[in-house]
């Protein structure tokens, strides 16, 4: 399996086409997800799932945070370390 060395571009996509069911709404790596209404806790889940199918990461429950999930960006910092900590 390839993994993408640039998460990001991957999860606007997947969070705009699948989450936010309409590419036509654009979100910024800074947006907040949660706080703003883009996804909803249920979105959570099937992100969770996509994360860990897509990029070969375990999220443990521990981790599903504010802190991880607050926008794209930070998504993305959460699943590079992910990467970072198997290799």
């Amino acid at each position: 399996m390839m993994i993408d060395s640039e998460p990001l571009p991957k999860l606007i996509k997947f969070i705009q086409n699948e989450l936010m069911g309409n590419s036509s709404v654009t979100i910024s790596q800074d947006d907040d997800l949660l706080g703003g209404g883009h996804i909803d806790s249920m979105g959570i889940m099937r992100l969770i799932a996509y994360l860990e199918s897509e990029f070969g990461i375990s999220v443990p429950p521990e981790d599903v945070t504010i802190e991880n999930f607050e926008s794209p960006r930070t998504i993305a910092t959460y699943v590079q370390t992910a990467l970072n900590q198997r290799s």
